[in-house]
């Protein structure tokens, strides 16, 4: 499953506007590894947030969330995350792609797929130099 979750991180494009261009073999500028990039999904809802090899994610059943350390992969359009969470695999892939979470009036800069615990999950995400539009409070 991680080949798809890096191949969608480095073969994904669209919305945003975002560093990247299909026909480089440059890595995803899109995020910078020191940057905070955020992310959340529904359907169970979850959401953390990820700086250089530190991944924090959170659940309503671990509100304070667990801290992972992560490896980083950037493809040539996205840029994906790889750990170990609970004795099993954790593997998220970022793309430059528009993003609507469902729940909000926000548009995201950042399409998120998410396999963890055995389920695949799909959100969005974001970043200070890649922020959502919408309200700041939905």
């Amino acid at each position: 499953m991680l080949p798809a979750l890096l191949l969608a991180a480095c073969n994904s494009g669209g919305g945003a506007n975002i560093p990247g261009d299909m026909d480089s073999n440059e890595p995803f500028a899109g995020v910078s590894e020191d940057e905070v990039l955020r992310f959340t999904g529904t359907e169970p809802f979850w959401n953390g947030q990820v700086q250089g090899t530190r991944l924090t994610y959170s659940t309503p059943e671990n509100i304070d969330g667990q801290t992972i350390t992560v490896e980083r992969f950037a493809g040539r359009n996205g840029v994906s995350f790889s750990g170990e969470l609970n004795g099993s695999r954790f593997d998220m892939a970022v793309s430059a792609a528009e993003c609507s979470d469902g729940m909000s009036d926000r548009t995201y800069p950042f399409n998120v797929t998410l396999q963890v615990e055995g389920e695949m999950r799909s959100g969005c995400a974001w970043s200070e130099s890649n922020p959502y539009t919408g309200p700041e409070s939905p």
